[in-house]
């Protein structure tokens, strides 16, 4: 991955404070290990409530720790002021979800103002092997506040 300068000179704690504010990923066990400008690992540990029929970690929850991967590494690039959303993603499964523990591992491709592209890969650990099981582009978009337009201005005072 390419070194990125942040914007937000605070973009860890940022960074930090958005991931912990979700409560879908305290749900699913999946915790920070790694952050630096345009990247992040995440990992979480497997868990029975999250499987489908066969006894896999189900593509749902695996495509979530991806598109949040994503969402951090991103975010980390964008200003202070910024909050993110996910505007679109494309994950390729690659094989089946089975292992004790998950890492979720991306980077940013390229940033905009606007529109920031990533990639990320997840990993299945299983008895001492690892294993790629998933891919995922995706695009997020920096959520920036607006300044209100004359016409908005007028009719806000009406």
């Amino acid at each position: 991955m390419a070194a990125f300068e942040p914007k937000n000179p605070g973009y860890r704690a940022a960074a930090i404070a958005m991931f912990e504010g979700q409560p879908a990923m305290r749900t699913l066990g999946i915790v920070i290990v790694r952050l630096a400008p345009g990247e992040v690992e995440l990992a979480m540990l497997h868990s029975p409530a999250f499987t489908q029929q066969n006894g896999f970690v189900h593509a749902g929850i695996i495509t979530a720790g991806l598109d949040n991967a994503c969402g951090v590494a991103a975010f980390t690039l964008m200003p202070s002021e910024a909050d993110i959303l996910t505007v679109e993603f494309k994950a390729t499964l690659l094989a089946p979800a089975r292992g004790q523990r998950f890492v979720f591992k991306s980077g940013v491709v390229k940033p905009g103002r606007t529109l920031t592209f990533c990639e990320a890969r997840a990993f299945a650990e299983c008895e001492g092997k690892t294993t790629l099981i998933a891919t995922m582009t995706g695009t997020l978009m920096a959520m920036l506040p607006r300044l209100a337009t004359s016409h908005e201005q007028r009719a806000s005072r009406a």
